[in-house]
């Protein structure tokens, strides 16, 4: 039962910080659809299981099973994950990254920073996303142009802080920009 309770706790209190994030990112209503997909019972047992309370349990679910069902099933159904934009490419003959839409990529950036919060506690500072995405590097696959957006906006959250990153945010959706 306490797995149960932590785990959902978690993926709550992580979920209602990416929605303020998102609020303040001015994608709001894309934020309160954030990661509905956890509280389904695919993603929702398999997280209980698997719930330690340090880390995600899809790592320990992957070193148990070899694969973890449970990202697989979120991956596919949330556009805010890089890995959700891989599809064939019929010129390389080969699946390959594609270009995330802007609002998405805001999205991942709000996950990214609320997931540090939570995992990080009263030990977050702000240069923690940024660390934390460029330790993973070698393991992505990600559009080049998705993934530098990301950093650009990580970056700025460490040199810079949340209220100017979330400021250039709303300023390049309102102009509708492309990165």
């Amino acid at each position: 039962m306490a797995n149960v309770i932590g785990h959902f706790r978690t993926i709550t209190k992580h979920r209602h910080k990416v929605i303020k994030h998102c609020f303040k990112a001015g994608i709001g209503w894309q934020g309160l659809r954030h990661d509905l997909s956890k509280y389904s019972p695919t993603e929702f047992f398999n997280g209980v299981k698997y719930y330690d309370g340090t880390r995600s349990p899809n790592e320990l679910e992957r070193l148990d099973r070899g694969y973890s069902k449970a990202w697989l099933h979120h991956k596919g159904r949330n556009k805010h994950h890089f890995e959700y934009w891989n599809d064939y490419n019929p010129k390389i003959r080969k699946y390959a990254p594609v270009k995330m839409p802007l609002n998405y990529v805001i999205e991942m950036f709000c996950d990214r920073v609320a997931a540090s919060k939570i995992y990080q506690g009263d030990k977050y500072t702000d240069s923690h996303p940024i660390e934390y995405f460029r330790r993973g590097r070698d393991a992505r696959v990600i559009h080049q142009e998705t993934s530098d957006m990301l950093e650009k906006l990580l970056v700025m959250l460490k040199e810079k802080g949340e209220d100017e990153t979330f400021r250039y945010i709303k300023e390049k959706l309102k102009n509708k920009k492309d990165y």
